[in-house]
């Protein structure tokens, strides 16, 4: 009785590769400004107590304060756009 054949298996040849362009959202600019907003805060109320209420602005008195806390407040609102 003659042998069947054996039919060869074909090698395995994974899929072509899916080149997508990967898009990134260059947002270069938020590091920088987060850091000098939180720089300009945090100077704004050194310069405060180290000058006793004569600077930055000397009629807002103690609302100088609130200012350089608002720097710094900008700068975390500002930290949400980083990616």
């Amino acid at each position: 009785m003659p042998k069947s054949r054996i039919r060869k298996k074909s090698d395995f040849t994974p899929p072509p590769e899916k080149k997508t362009a990967i898009k990134l959202d260059t947002r270069g600019w938020v590091a920088p400004f987060m850091l000098a907003l939180f720089a300009v805060g945090l100077l704004w109320i050194v310069v405060y107590y180290v000058t006793n209420g004569n600077y930055p602005v000397e009629q807002m008195g103690n609302w100088n304060i609130v200012v350089g806390f608002g720097f710094i407040a900008a700068g975390f609102g500002v930290s949400t756009q980083w990616k």
